[in-house]
Order: C-alpha cells, then sequence, then structure tokens
C-alpha cells in the first residue's frame, strides 16, 4: 500500500515539471496512435447479425449434413484428392476469418464446368471446376468462397427455413417441432431438398449483399485485394452479355443485389488501406487451375434431360448454320489452326472451344454443352513403372477417363495413325448421346507432346456428322504446334 501512495505522490510532483509534462504528452501521444492505428477495417467494417432463425447453430450442422447427401447424389462431384485438397486449405484459412459461429466448414469440387458455388447450412460448401477455370487469380476465387462462407455464417439457409416455417405451422407449435429430433421429418414437410428452389438456397437480393459484404471483409482479413471481388462479379457480367444476355449460372442462382459493385467498393472504402502488398495469386492457385484445365472435360447433361430436349423440339432451333469454307486464324501459345469464319472461339487457358453459333446448348439446370464444334485440352496420363508411356497407352487412359464422366460413351471405330502438325498421332471414333437427344459422334484425335496428351474432340450430331467432317479434316490438317 505505501508503494502505491508513493508512485501516485510521485506522479504528482512531476506532473508540474516540464519534464513530467513531455512525458505524459509522449504517453498519451503514445496511447492515441495506438488506437489510430487499429486496423480502420476492424473499427470501421459493417457489421453484420443473423437474422431470425428458430433453429440452433447446431441444427443448422444437421440440416446441412442431410441436405448433403442429396446433394452428392444428384451432382456429379470431382472426387480429385488434390483438387479438393486445395479447396479445404483455401476455404479453411477464409472460414477462419468469418464471424460469427465456427462449423465445421467442409469444401468440395463439383465436376461441373460452369461458374457457380453454394453452401448448405453448417458450412458444407460446394465449387465447381468452371469458377476454377475462370478465376483470373487466387484472390477472385477466394472471393466466390467467401461469398458462400457468408451465407452460412449469416445462417440465411435456416433464415429461410424458419420464414417458410412460420407460414406453415401454427406459432405456438413451433417450439416443440424444433426442439424435437425431427429435423429430417420438417425438412420433408418443408420441401428442403437440394436444388437452386430450394427453401435453403432461395436467398433474397438483401441475403446476396450480406454475403458480398461478408466476403469482402474475409478476402481483406486474408490479405487479398478485396477489389478483386468487384473486378470477378464485373467479368461475369461482361460474359453475360457476350452469351445473348443469358445469365451466368452464378447469377442464376444468386440474384444480383442492385448497386452490387458500387456496395462492395463502399465496403472496401470502410476498411481503409493496407501496407504492404496483397498476395492475390499464389503459385498453388496457378498448379491447381492448370491441373484443372488439363482434366477431362466435365459431363454433359443428365440421359432424362436430353430427352426432355428432343421432346420439347429444340433440335431445331438449336441446329447452326453449316460451316463456312472461309477459314479464319487461332492460337495460343501452344498450336495454331484454322477453322470456320462463322465461328466464334472460347479460350480456356491452356485449351479452347471453337464453336459455331447455337453450337453451345445450354441445358435446363443452366450448364452448357457442345453439340457442334472442337474442344481442345491437355490430358495428363500415368506413367508406367519405367516412367515411360506410348501415344496408345496415353489415349486408352484418356478414353477411361472421358467415359468416368460419360458412361454411355462407346467406341465406334478403333484407333488409326494419322500425321498432325508433323506428329505422330492417333484417331479414334466415339458415339456419345448428344444434348440435343439421340446420339453424336465424337472424333477423337490424340498428340504427344511434352507438355502432356494433347487431344481434339470434334463433335457433331451423329445424323450430321458427313456435313462436317470435311471441316473437321481441314481443322486438323492446319495444325501446327509451337516449337519448345
Amino acid at each position: 500500500m505505501k508503494g502505491t501512495v508513493s508512485r501516485i505522490s510521485t506522479g504528482a510532483t512531476e506532473a508540474f515539471t516540464g519534464r513530467g509534462i513531455a512525458r505524459r504528452t509522449a504517453i498519451a501521444a503514445v496511447i492515441f496512435l495506438s488506437v489510430s492505428l487499429a486496423p480502420l477495417g476492424l473499427a470501421q467494417r459493417t457489421r453484420l447479425k443473423p437474422g431470425w432463425n428458430i433453429f440452433s447453430p447446431q441444427q443448422d450442422v444437421e440440416i446441412g449434413q442431410e441436405v448433403s447427401k442429396q446433394a452428392e447424389q444428384q451432382l456429379v462431384l470431382l472426387k480429385d484428392k488434390r483438387v479438393d485438397g486445395y479447396l479445404d486449405r483455401l476455404g479453411h484459412k477464409l472460414a477462419s476469418k468469418a464471424p460469427g459461429e465456427k462449423y465445421p466448414y467442409q469444401f468440395k469440387g463439383v465436376n461441373d464446368s460452369s461458374i457457380n458455388a453454394f453452401a448448405l447450412p453448417g458450412g458444407f460448401l460446394y465449387i465447381n471446376r468452371g469458377t476454377i477455370d475462370a478465376a483470373d487469380n487466387e484472390a477472385q476465387l477466394a472471393g466466390v468462397i467467401g461469398h458462400e462462407i457468408g451465407h452460412a455464417a449469416m445462417r440465411h439457409g435456416t433464415n429461410q427455413m424458419t420464414k417458410a416455417t412460420a407460414m406453415q405451422l401454427p406459432l405456438a407449435l413451433l417450439g416443440g417441432v424444433v426442439g424435437s429430433n425431427s429435423i429430417v421429418g420438417l425438412l420433408s414437410q418443408l420441401g428442403a431438398n437440394f436444388g437452386a428452389q430450394s427453401v435453403l438456397l432461395k436467398y433474397s437480393r438483401d441475403a446476396e449483399r450480406q454475403a458480398d459484404l461478408i466476403g469482402t471483409q474475409i478476402l481483406y482479413d486474408n490479405n487479398y485485394n478485396p477489389q478483386q471481388m468487384v473486378q470477378f462479379f464485373m467479368k461475369l457480367e461482361e460474359e453475360s452479355k457476350k452469351s445473348g444476355g443469358r445469365p451466368i449460372q452464378f447469377f442464376s442462382s444468386h440474384p444480383n443485389p442492385e448497386n452490387r459493385v458500387a456496395s462492395v467498393n463502399a465496403e472496401i472504402a470502410k476498411m481503409g488501406g493496407r501496407a504492404g502488398s496483397f498476395q492475390d495469386s499464389p503459385a498453388e492457385f496457378r498448379e491447381i487451375q492448370r491441373y484443372v484445365r488439363s482434366l477431362p472435360p466435365a459431363p454433359k447433361q443428365p440421359q432424362q434431360q436430353q430427352a426432355k430436349t428432343q421432346e420439347s423440339g429444340n433440335t431445331q432451333a438449336q441446329r447452326p448454320q453449316a460451316p463456312s469454307g472461309r477459314l479464319q486464324d487461332f492460337s495460343n501459345s501452344r498450336l495454331s489452326l484454322r477453322y470456320p469464319d462463322n465461328w466464334k472461339s472460347y479460350d480456356q487457358g491452356d485449351g479452347f472451344t471453337l464453336a459455331p453459333e447455337r453450337g453451345l446448348v445450354a441445358d435446363g439446370s443452366g450448364n452448357t454443352s457442345l453439340a457442334y464444334g472442337t474442344i481442345m485440352a491437355i490430358f495428363q496420363p500415368q506413367a508406367s513403372s519405367s516412367g515411360r508411356i506410348d501415344l496408345a497407352s496415353a489415349t486408352t487412359q484418356l478414353i477411361n477417363s472421358l467415359r468416368t464422366s460419360n458412361p454411355d460413351m462407346r467406341i465406334s471405330k478403333d484407333p488409326s495413325r494419322i500425321r498432325v502438325g508433323g506428329l505422330a498421332a492417333l484417331a479414334t471414333t466415339l458415339i456419345n448421346p448428344s444434348p440435343l437427344g439421340g446420339n453424336e459422334i465424337d472424333y477423337l484425335v490424340t498428340v504427344q507432346r511434352p507438355e502432356g496428351l494433347v487431344y481434339f474432340i470434334f463433335v457433331a450430331p451423329e445424323k450430321e456428322f458427313a456435313a462436317y467432317q470435311r471441316t473437321f479434316q481441314d481443322m486438323t490438317s492446319s495444325v501446327r504446334f509451337a516449337s519448345r
């Protein structure tokens, strides 16, 4: 006690001296600086709270577990340890900065070439491979994942269920129903199954705005440039315009809030600047993106959807003009070729698609399939124990891999030897269900190169393939590989 009085007295005496005043001024300055230098992003960011919810966070997890079982029966999961491992690492890093409940987040890749992702209650997230392919850098991919984490953190799915339940059940019964163990029964009663129109995923524009803000904050806190989220949304809007106004699947299942870009920019301004540079595109992202692009194309629409398309009479509506005899040049870092001047090119990193107008067909699920045209990609075959692999074995591996996502594909004509770009190649004729109904011919050409097995798939409906065969031959003959 005496020591305390002594310190107080000393401070009081010192305060009246010049040195005491200077010292106290310095201390005050340090205290002020420590406050003023606290991260502006924490001090000024928008604070959000989950809305009305009759479910507990634990029930969010139980609901998510049940619905994820349905989802994984309907989705074609990528089931690739390398991709899923990367998404899991990235996702957990992002989720560590998420507000709200610390859910047992899970992240899985979907073998779907469209740009989309979604989150189920309790933190079960699914990311289409098309999103990885479309991102210019890891910050953009992280923005999409952060947005979905925002839906889980703000409990938007069970908030929607709460509203639906309130309309369907008397308030007096809510406590008994929700407090029981009848989660499965309640899901069934509410029709809360997996799907874009499920009550679990039918978000309002305000929910989308909240997810945007949470995603922006998560990017900032993980040292990504949050401006990349804006760039990605703008990129998707441009892609939608190029496709004739048909919305990108991400916007089909995520209603676009008004002034989305302005809202994100305003949140960025609130969080302020950052000392040092952002880490937007680490080497691991670039490696994973190259790997995803080397995988066989994502599967096409289910057989039952093909039948519906055919019955609806869309076959005639989707038939494009005949390929022009006038050819134009296409080239990328790997090769060049010539293709009809009434076709369009869609560059996809190491690969590309060349197709006529209406050659890409939208299915009922928002996916896009190639009905007429050409795909080029690179496949990485597994070498034998000797460390070598020949063209025939690599081609067999590719066909087997294609069959995993196209189970009805079969060989119509065995591989024959041809020359492409001055190199030995194999040509194999495959038959596969067409997105327009009936079958299509997939003329597969494979060439072994240092970067992997380069392959082309020339596609047309079986009954029309003869009309395209000359064009496909001219394109094959025009291929020239870049020197390495």
